[in-house]
C-alpha cells in the first residue's frame, strides 16, 4: 500500500508539474505549434536518460526509489499521448510542413535529449 501512495504522489507531482511547465511556454512561445508538449516532452527524455543511467548503471537509487521516480512522476510527467493527439489536430488542419516538424522533430530531439541525459549520468 505504502508504494501505490507515493507512485500516486508522484504522479500527481508529475501532472502538476508537466501542467506548470507547458503552460509557461505557451505563455512565451504562444500556441502556434506546440510547444509546451514539446518543452515537456523534451526534458522528459532528457531527465528520464539521466535518472535511469544514475539508478541501472550507476545504482545511486534503490529500484523501489527508481520505480516512484520513472512510472510514477516521470509517467505523469511525459505528453506522449498529447504528442499524437495534437499532431493529429494539426493533420486535420492539413497543416502538412507542422505536422512533420512536431512529429519528426520531437522524436529526433527526444533521442537526443534522451543521450545527453544518459551522458550526464555517467559524468556525475
Amino acid at each position: 500500500m505504502h508504494k501505490i501512495l507515493l507512485l500516486a504522489l508522484a504522479g500527481a507531482l508529475g501532472t502538476l508539474a508537466r501542467y506548470w511547465l507547458s503552460g509557461a511556454v505557451y505563455d512565451i512561445m504562444g500556441r502556434e505549434l506546440p510547444w509546451g508538449t514539446a518543452a515537456v516532452n523534451l526534458l522528459g527524455c532528457l531527465l528520464f536518460g539521466l535518472i535511469w543511467v544514475m539508478a541501472d548503471e550507476r545504482q545511486l537509487l534503490r529500484p523501489e526509489t527508481r520505480l516512484v521516480i520513472l512510472v510514477g512522476f516521470m509517467g505523469a510527467f511525459t505528453t506522449f499521448s498529447t504528442l499524437i493527439f495534437e499532431t493529429g489536430e494539426l493533420m486535420r488542419g492539413a497543416q502538412w510542413a507542422s505536422t512533420a516538424l512536431n512529429l519528426v522533430g520531437q522524436n529526433i530531439l527526444g533521442l537526443v535529449a534522451f543521450a545527453i541525459g544518459s551522458t550526464l549520468g555517467r559524468l556525475v
